[in-house]
């Protein structure tokens, strides 16, 4: 079984996929924690329309998707923010192909794509209770720092320098 991590278009029905299903995966997670209920299926369906992901898309952004076996198991996206600094977005990996070694090698891809695009230094930001992700980020360098945007669920914002960064092995296909 082998990954496989390349670019793909926002508007395919792969990324369509992927994104419903890590929305729906936050979105729940969110509310039932703090609310006792999953998300309301109407506000689940508007977000994600809303939401297209065309600051994933080139010249200033990619949509990268991990594919285990063949399958599409999970995705990543990259955007500009300036010269220097790109953004990690949308990391998810589908509940079946977790703990299988594809989370640093799809966030190791999403750093090759942002020195392709010319970035420096890589930001995210994310909740507190996505404990698996802040894990992640921190196993593979991402320091915790200030705050960096006004992201209205972001609890805790992460930074990596990417000039002496290894990718990790990914290689985009």
């Amino acid at each position: 079984m082998t990954w496989i991590i390349a670019p793909e278009p926002v508007d395919s029905p792969v990324a369509a996929a992927l994104w419903r299903e890590y929305y729906t995966e936050v979105s729940d997670r969110w509310y039932l924690l703090h609310e006792g209920r999953r998300t309301d299926p109407a506000e689940l369906e508007r977000e994600i329309a809303a939401e297209r992901g065309t600051e994933l898309a080139p010249p200033t952004g990619r949509l990268l998707v991990a594919r285990y076996d063949g399958e599409p198991a999970g995705s990543a996206g990259v955007r500009l923010l300036d010269a220097s600094t790109a953004e990690l977005k949308r990391v998810f990996l589908r509940p079946g192909a977790r703990g299988r070694g594809g989370g640093p090698l799809l966030v190791g891809a999403a750093e090759e794509a942002a020195r392709a695009l010319g970035a420096r230094r890589m930001i995210l930001d994310t909740r507190g209770d996505l404990v698996e992700a802040r894990a992640l980020y921190a196993r593979l360098g991402y320091r915790e720092g200030a705050r960096h945007n006004d992201e209205p669920y972001a609890e805790h914002w992460f930074s990596k320098d990417l000039t002496g960064a290894d990718s990790g092995g990914a290689r985009l296909s």
